[in-house]
């Protein structure tokens, strides 16, 4: 993985894919080694994927390379180039209106350099086939997640999304009282907000890594997560429009609320009613590989209907998969879809990992009262999603569920963009920020697997 440091010093080329290929093969290289070390520890693969890409990161910024130190601002790098093709800015003048100061000086020399369209392709490649990984692994969950099961957990799964998003608003704001008395109540508030959020590709990979995917613990967690997608963009509406206007604005609120169950009613009324009829007139169509292409097609279909409907994307995944879930595979003949897009998720899944731990700045952790507020907003942000856990019945392991809804992952650091780009989360709160959002993800994997064990994969996972 410390290759992927050469990348800014390879000889000039004229295939603009080269640097790109290069990064996969590091990125993929890094995944492997790293999972495999966490797998002999008896460890998910997962946290090793995020440790080689925290290391990666943090040494090749510390040894100089242009390349990774570039890489290590993610969607920092999306808001500078749209500025610059959209303003008269050049990428350096933008780098400056994005980054705090301290920082804009060394992005802006590596992006004025001749290898800065390399950077940037193999930012936007790496960073667009992670999102799609995510789509990927959300669906591969919603396929092992059976409809009635889901509904038997249904309002556990409810009951715990409240409780996750409450306690720790609640404690948030708190904590963000204690620490600066005198900050605005509305940062106070985005903040509680920010740790309202759940990453649960984080969590679904864990749970598939220990076979313990059809749990009920584990379609609580899955459940949960769903609704506390809906709720937390509620939570930014309202603490966005307090932030930008001075009050909450009940119509966004009210129409948030009605698309989202809309979307999801629809989706699942409609999908479960509707699909298995076109599956049986295109079997006989004497389509190649129908059952991978209607599958990925449909997933996809349905993860731009609820972006389009102002939600996330992995809800519509995850949603195809449960779609599909009872009646596909008995339908269409041969390997299973699962099996099929098992090559799919061993190559792209791990890359999302390494590359969400590619930015983690442990630099971070050099201010002292950064430093405070990172560990008591993390502090605050664990216990808030463990109390969600005793949400569910007394026979189900709590604290399994509390844990599988600890990581904040990139939904976290999405939050907090938001609220540095609206002004109320400042450069020393972002860094808090990244510093619960290392922690919480580094954590649950490891707490994940204490609580839950290694259980027996499937049959066709072992092959």
């Amino acid at each position: 993985m410390l290759a992927l440091v050469l990348l800014a010093g390879s000889a000039s080329h004229s295939d603009p894919v080269v640097p790109v290929l290069l990064a996969l093969v590091f990125l993929t290289l890094g995944a492997v080694v790293g999972g495999r070390l966490m797998t002999l520890a008896k460890q998910p693969a997962v946290l090793g994927e995020l440790l080689v890409g925290v290391i990666a990161g943090n040494l090749g910024y510390w040894l100089g390379s242009a390349g990774l130190t570039v890489l290590r601002e993610g969607d920092n790098l999306r808001k500078i180039s749209d500025l610059a093709l959209t303003s008269s800015s050049t990428v350096a003048q933008a780098v400056y209106q994005v980054l705090p100061p301290q920082e804009a000086a060394r992005i802006a020399a590596s992006l004025s350099s001749p290898r800065s369209l390399d950077y940037l392709a193999v930012y936007s490649f790496v960073d667009f086939l992670s999102r799609i990984a995510i789509l990927v692994l959300l669906f591969l969950v919603g396929l092992e997640t059976s409809f009635v099961a889901m509904k038997r957990v249904g309002k556990t799964a409810l009951v715990v999304a409240v409780i996750g998003i409450l306690v720790p608003l609640g404690l948030g704001l708190v904590t963000m009282k204690l620490l600066h008395p005198r900050s605005d109540f509305a940062s106070d508030l985005f903040i509680g907000g920010i740790l309202t959020a759940t990453s649960v590709g984080i969590t679904a990979r864990v749970l598939r890594d220990l076979g313990q995917e059809n749990r009920d613990e584990s379609r609580v967690i899955l459940g949960a997560a769903v609704v506390d997608d809906v709720l937390s963009l509620i939570v930014l509406a309202v603490v966005s429009g307090l932030a930008v206007t001075g009050r909450v604005n009940p119509l966004e609120m009210g129409r948030i609320i009605l698309v989202a169950a809309l979307f999801l009613a629809g989706s699942l009324g409609i999908g479960i009613w509707l699909t298995p009829k076109l599956v049986r007139r295109l079997s006989g169509a004497g389509i190649q590989n129908l059952k991978l292409l209607f599958g990925l097609g449909f997933a996809f279909l349905l993860a731009w209907l609820a972006n389009a409907a102002g939600l996330a994307t992995i809800i519509g995944a995850f949603a195809a998969g449960m779609i599909l879930n009872d009646f596909f595979d008995k339908e269409l003949q041969g390997e299973s879809l699962h099996h099929l897009l098992s090559p799919v998720e061993s190559l792209i899944v791990p890359l999302f990992f390494v590359w969400m731990g590619i930015q983690v700045k442990l630099e971070a952790l050099g201010s002292r009262d950064i430093l405070i507020s990172g560990l008591a907003l993390t502090v605050v942000a664990i216990v808030g999603k463990l109390a969600s856990g005793f949400g569910c019945p007394a026979p189900m392991n709590r604290w399994a569920v509390g844990f599988g809804m600890m990581p904040r992952g990139e939904v976290g650091l999405i939050f907090a963009g938001i609220g540095r780009g609206i002004g109320v989360v400042d450069d020393g709160l972002f860094s808090a920020i990244v510093i619960l959002v290392m922690i919480t993800t580094l954590l649950a994997p490891i707490c994940l697997r204490l609580t839950l064990g290694q259980g027996a994969l499937p049959a066709e996972r072992r092959a």
